[in-house]
């Protein structure tokens, strides 16, 4: 089937695991300076917390999400994603979140260049694995004004976000051949030596639309739990180019969930073949459907199949403040 002219324009969102909302919760907005932006439930398991971080606007393309499962911790391995980054605007922001990362305590590497670019690893309580990456000020960005980081130093976005698998040529078909990306280069995954890691390119701009892929043949497969990644979502603008979507990947033999309603958005799930979960998610209609722009985070949100249990779900949750 041919492409049609269809074409990603960059991650939508990456959906993680915590163990701990509270705590989670505490991390992201007050040491990350993010915006809850929605505070829902899983809509396949509403005993749990799905919590949306993101810049001031909830602009696609700048949410982590959470499930909050009561799961062990995640074991490391290939056949999963293996860091998420979050862009920032310039050599001297990477500096200051290092700085920021010392005085709180945060868990962290130092300042160094992979792939031509200053980067910051740290991990959050639960040992999920990040980074932030300077983009150059690529695009655009929406600050929250009630951030407790300054304007300038915010974080833009998601990008890019690392995965690893045991082989890279059943990959490297479906991302090249299936989800039209473009391979761009490689680096080392550390030092000057070891693993590869090829750079494959959407439709977007710089690191925001850029999937990294690490091939580590002799790793174990990862074990999902908390402090891992439960998938990755990449954009497309609307309805029609997602149905387009849906029926490309039917026409090329990829099992799929087909089509999800998500209310906030339309999902189609699939896994890739070195194991990692996929999803394509449109950008709209958003997170500001049942809420007011200013009041977004602020109460539980329930798509409308969901709002006659509201008391039942509500009674099931614990507070998110500590």
């Amino acid at each position: 089937m041919q492409n049609q002219g269809l074409s990603l324009t960059g991650f939508h969102h990456l959906t993680a695991v915590t163990a701990h909302a509270a705590e989670n919760h505490a991390f992201y907005t007050r040491v990350l300076g993010l915006r809850l932006v929605k505070k829902t439930v899983n809509q396949d398991d509403v005993s749990a917390y799905h919590l949306f971080y993101a810049d001031g606007d909830a602009s696609p393309g700048t949410d982590i999400t959470f499930f909050d499962w009561p799961a062990a911790p995640e074991r490391r391995g290939t056949r999963s994603v293996i860091q998420t980054g979050f862009r920032v605007g310039s050599e001297s922001s990477v500096a200051w979140w290092r700085d920021r990362f010392r005085e709180l305590g945060v868990r962290h590497g130092e300042v160094a260049v992979r792939d031509e670019r200053q980067t910051l690893d740290f991990e959050d309580p639960e040992g999920q694995r990040l980074c932030l990456v300077d983009d150059g000020k690529v695009g655009v960005a929406h600050p929250w004004a009630k951030s407790p980081v300054p304007a300038e130093h915010q974080i833009r976005g998601l990008g890019p976000i690392r995965m690893s698998v045991p082989e890279l040529n059943p990959t490297d078909r479906v991302l090249t051949e299936v989800l039209s990306m473009e391979r761009i280069g490689a680096y080392p995954l550390s030092g000057e030596s070891g693993p590869a890691v090829h750079v494959y390119r959407m439709g977007g701009q710089g690191a925001a639309s850029e999937l990294h892929v690490a091939v580590e043949p002799g790793r174990a497969p990862a074990r999902p739990g908390a402090g891992g990644v439960h998938h990755v979502a990449f954009r497309t603008p609307d309805d029609a180019q997602y149905e387009a979507w849906a029926e490309r990947l039917e026409g090329m033999g990829m099992p799929t969930s087909g089509p999800v309603d998500r209310f906030y958005f339309r999902s189609l799930y699939f896994r890739e073949p070195g194991g990692v979960l996929f999803e394509i998610a449109t950008d709209g209609p958003g997170f500001a459907t049942d809420e007011k722009p200013g009041e977004l985070g602020k109460r539980l949100a329930l798509p409308p199949f969901l709002e006659a249990r509201r008391a039942e779900i509500e009674a099931g949750l614990k507070p998110l403040e500590v």
